[in-house]
């Protein structure tokens, strides 16, 4: 007979489901802001998330915009995964998982995420919460994701069932894409950065698909909000995610340089750009001239007090630059990882 032990609760109410708000790292002390005042008990925070309590269920967190995902989370004092077939566990397991499914996402199948997933022990578990749930396993794409890993602290073992059948960072609005496009997500991150107020006039240079221009319509209401590209289908792949959003009539596109944009001097509050990291768009060379023209062109658009929050991986060339900066101060600096990269978005402040 199997020896039985109990899902635990490693913090926080007892009794309480808890949950791992992920997130891009670097960006939790942003997404436990986003929470602040909702009801949800921050237990934990990490570099790449937020362990949580939601007493009133899942809903609360639903409409997280800083966070890639939502897994609800089980943590299991046992010694290896083997032991989650025990009685006490799986019945804590499926029942969870069937809460997951009639929560309201479509999960026509689940897949299993864990080191050693196609052992003799995890077929077994797939297949017994495959006839415990009545949804199929799909290894492939199943749309519901159980990850199956060791405690980040203690002993035992955690169970995270993701929330939705796509990543919350995978968004509705997105029907377009382009190279080295941006992760929502992170756009969110750069215009709470830069604040958000609704007096605002936004600028967003080198739009590109136009996830900041989005996800800054989806903040709240701007006096103004405008981006613009030198490439025309770039433009064209905004327009289309703007339309998809519901956010077309209320911004404006340009098709212009943005060291040369037709706009009124000192017309924008707010200054956005994703700066070319020289890979997937842009040359390393040719950044060493486009970094500082941005900081000149920005200033010459920017209005007294303006902020500008820039994403550039040319880490090393923008700190030169701003060494020999005179017309913005930098307030803040901001790592986050992103596709592999370890970019840092700085907010900078016009006098």
């Amino acid at each position: 007979m199997r020896p039985r032990s109990r899902a635990t609760v490693e913090c926080g109410v007892a009794g309480v489901p808890e949950f791992e708000v992920e997130v891009l790292e670097g960006l939790a002390p942003l997404a436990a802001a986003e929470l602040a005042g909702s009801g949800v008990r921050v237990l934990a925070e990490r570099p790449d998330g937020l362990l949580v309590q939601a007493p009133a269920g899942p809903g609360m967190l639903a409409g997280l915009r800083l966070a890639t995902a939502v897994y609800r989370r089980l943590a299991f004092e046992v010694p290896r995964p083997r032991a989650l077939l025990g009685d006490a566990q799986f019945r804590a397991l499926a029942g969870a998982m069937r809460e997951v499914i009639a929560s309201g996402g479509t999960f026509r199948g689940f897949r299993l995420a864990a080191a050693g997933s196609d052992s003799p022990v995890f077929k077994r578990l797939a297949a017994a919460l495959a006839e415990a749930t009545g949804v199929a396993f799909d290894a492939v794409e199943g749309e519901l994701l159980v990850r199956v890993r060791k405690a980040r602290t203690g002993n035992g073992w955690e169970v995270l069932l993701r929330l939705t059948p796509r990543p919350l960072s995978a968004r509705t609005w997105r029907v377009c894409n382009r190279p080295g496009g941006l992760n929502a997500t992170l756009a969110v991150a750069m215009n709470r950065v830069a604040g958000v107020a609704a007096g605002d006039r936004y600028l967003n240079l080198m739009c590109g698909s136009g996830t900041l221009l989005v996800e800054r319509f989806l903040d709240g209401p701007a006096r103004a909000l405008v981006g613009l590209d030198a490439d025309a289908e770039a433009l064209a792949c905004a327009r289309a995610n703007l339309e998809a959003a519901g956010a077309l009539e209320a911004c404006r596109l340009l098709h212009a340089d943005a060291l040369a944009a037709p706009l009124e001097g000192g017309a924008f509050d707010v200054i956005t750009a994703d700066l070319p990291w020289g890979d997937a768009v842009g040359s390393h060379e040719r950044n060493r001239e486009l970094h500082p023209a941005v900081l000149a062109a920005a200033a010459r658009l920017a209005a007294p007090g303006a902020r500008l929050v820039l994403l550039t991986h040319e880490l090393r060339l923008f700190r030169a630059v701003l060494e020999r900066e005179r017309r913005w101060r930098l307030e803040r600096e901001l790592k986050v990882a992103h596709g592999g990269h370890f970019p840092h978005a700085y907010l900078l402040r016009l006098p």
